[in-house]
């Protein structure tokens, strides 16, 4: 942990950081409003599987990507996905060190807070092998296997809800920062 501590600690300049936060913003809003769009038109309204913070199953999978047809199953593979593997890089080290900047203000910048930090890289991670199971999934259409659904699943699962939770964490720790700079001026 002191490599990470001092992976961080190297590159908490205020410019590295907004670099960071500006590069995953334009990626998300680039998804957001031109890729997710895209491939959505072939949808009927159905929900693309990295916009299903809850999960899906293997029926749900099966009634999408045979919506999708062809070639909303290219622009899927070949129009979101590669954006798409670019983000969770910008995402993970981005926010990561958006949160030491933040706790590293409050003198915080330590275990246990530390481990905090890592939410957004366990985020990311799970974003690329949420990746690799829809790109394995569109790639072997029709034959969807159920094995391979449920763990692309779980990743799906897994980078929701640590997104979830480091998006919580960050609200609180603004607030406590908040709370102790309006105390500090009075």
């Amino acid at each position: 942990m002191d490599t990470f501590k001092s992976l961080i600690r190297r590159n908490l300049s205020s410019k590295k950081v907004l670099l960071f936060f500006l590069l995953a913003t334009i990626a998300y809003l680039l998804m957001l409003f031109v890729t997710i769009p895209k491939v959505m038109a072939f949808s009927d309204e159905m929900r693309l599987l990295d916009m299903m913070p809850t999960g899906y199953d293997l029926s749900y999978v099966t009634k999408l990507l045979t919506t999708l047809g062809q070639e909303g199953r290219d622009t899927y593979l070949y129009s979101q996905i590669p954006l798409d593997m670019i983000y969770p890089l910008l995402f993970g080290i981005g926010y990561c060190l958006i949160l030491a900047f933040f706790l590293n203000k409050m003198n915080k910048l330590k275990a246990p807070y530390l481990y905090l930090c890592l939410l957004p890289l366990i985020a990311g991670t799970a974003d690329y092998l949420e990746n690799i199971g829809i790109i394995t999934l569109l790639k072997s259409y029709p034959d969807i296997s159920e094995s391979m659904v449920s763990l692309t699943n779980i990743f799906s699962i897994v980078k929701s809800s640590s997104t979830t939770l480091y998006f919580i964490i960050l609200i609180v720790t603004l607030l406590v920062l908040g709370i102790k700079s309006i105390n500090n001026k009075h």
